[in-house]
Formats: C-alpha cells, sequence, structure tokens
C-alpha cells in the first residue's frame, strides 16, 4: 500500500507500543517518519525496529522547551510537516487521596499541555493540506475509579480534537482523535495481572486489542482516504465503553 507517499509525519512517544506500530505502519505506507521517544533503551529498539529510514530523537513530551525545539528540528530535517501524530502520554493510577501537586502537574503536563504547545509550535510549517491524529483514551467517557486525572487529562485532549478543527480548518488541517481501549502493549503489562486480567473480562470481545489494530486506524485518519473526517473520534474499545 502507498496510502501515505510523500508524507512527511511525527509521531511523539513512538519507541514502543502503540506509538512504535503506527510508526513501523507509516513507513510500509510510503511515509517519512520521525518519531520521539524519553529513555535510551526504548530509543535503541525503536531504531532496531524502524531501521534507518526513520528520525528518532529524545523529546520530553511534558516540557514546553522541548516541543519549540522539537518543532524546529523537524521543520530543518523535513521543510515542513503533513501529519502530525500525538501519542506520547502518562498513565498515572492513584486513589484520590494519593495525588499530590507534582504528580497532577506531571500528568496534565505530559498528557495535555505537551500536545497543546506542540501544535501551536509546529503551526508555522504544517502542509496544506494537514492531519493531526490525537491519541486519546475509552477513559475520558468511563468512570474508571484511580483514573480520575488520567480521564480528565484525555477527556481535555478529546476536546482539543474538536476546538482545534473549527479553527485549523481554514488552514486545511484536520484534527481528529482515536480513543483506544485495553492494548496489549508493556504498559498495559505493567499494570500486573490482577488488574489486567480484571479489566480485560469488562471487555465484550473478551480479548485486549492489538497495536496493529489502533495503529490502522491512525493512518487511515492521516491519509487521503479521510478529508471529510474532522472532528471526528474513532473509538477502539472492543465494546467497552458502548455495550
Amino acid at each position: 500500500m502507498n496510502r501515505l507517499t510523500g508524507k512527511r509525519a511525527l509521531i511523539t512517544g513512538a519507541t514502543s507500543g502503540i506509538g512504535l506500530e503506527t510508526a513501523r505502519q507509516f513507513l510500509s505506507e510510503g511515509a517519512r517518519v520521525a518519531v520521539t521517544g524519553t529513555t535510551q533503551a526504548t530509543l535503541d529498539a525503536a531504531r532496531k525496529t524502524l531501521g534507518n529510514d526513520a528520525l528518532i530523537m529524545r523529546s520530553d513530551a511534558g516540557e514546553l522547551a522541548a516541543q519549540q525545539q522539537l518543532a524546529k528540528t523537524i521543520g530543518e530535517a523535513f521543510g515542513g510537516l503533513d501529519v502530525l501524530c500525538v501519542n506520547a502520554g502518562i498513565v498515572d493510577l492513584r486513589p484520590l487521596g494519593q495525588w499530590d501537586e507534582a504528580a497532577f502537574d506531571r500528568s496534565l503536563a505530559i498528557n495535555f499541555k505537551g500536545p497543546f504547545f506542540l501544535i501551536q509550535a509546529l503551526l508555522p510549517i504544517f502542509g496544506n493540506p494537514a492531519s493531526i491524529v490525537l491519541t486519546t483514551s475509552i477513559n475520558a467517557h468511563i468512570g474508571i475509579p484511580t483514573s480520575s486525572i488520567y480521564g480528565a487529562s484525555k477527556a481535555a485532549l478529546l476536546s482539543l480534537a474538536k476546538t482545534l478543527s473549527g479553527e485549523l480548518i481554514p488552514r486545511g488541517i484536520r484534527v481528529n482523535a482515536i480513543s483506544p481501549g485495553p492494548i496489549a502493549t508493556a504498559l498495559f503489562e505493567r499494570l500486573g495481572p490482577e488488574v489486567s486480567g480484571s479489566i480485560e473480562r469488562q471487555i465484550p470481545l473478551k480479548r485486549l486489542g492489538n497495536p496493529s489494530e489502533v495503529a490502522r486506524a491512525i493512518v487511515f485518519l492521516a491519509s487521503d482516504e479521510a478529508p471529510f473526517t474532522v472532528g471526528s473520534e474513532l473509538v477502539i474499545d472492543g465494546g467497552m465503553s458502548t455495550l
């Protein structure tokens, strides 16, 4: 397939899980791809998986200055940008009584503030047309215990997909969101077998999603196959939030 041939794409948080699989599919669809991560181990693993065709960079998704530097680097490397996939995020689950200001600020910085200011910084180099895909979560819709801050941060990102769609459509920039449910990634595995097993039993399909199932949806939204899809949310959760 060549659905992304010639498109220049940045995928944040793409050194593992959904992001890494998305980068792999983007490359197979003909895109030029840049990915970001935070740890040397995952950066090295992504380089091994994606090869020399991808631009792999360390970048802190929650740091304002890092967003500005990332936009500058992309502009110099690609000359412009056609697709932005915001996938970087943090899942910090705590009971209400265990939250402090530092943890609160960190979750909001990585999951919402960083993406907002990254889009702002990239605005001068976006092509026309261009596509932005924001990775939110079904936690924006359902009241899962201990997910108060995570759910709120993803709800904010989901709202951004709609408000920025209205604002950026005159520039030819489409903004859409995907909201995955539980996906079989290392991040999910870190919840432990008891928690992960309990969540899996709540999914009507009785299985976890696969990163490739989410990545294929992102490819669609990023491609020219979705020119009339604007401000939309695609829920990929095996029916967990709807059945």
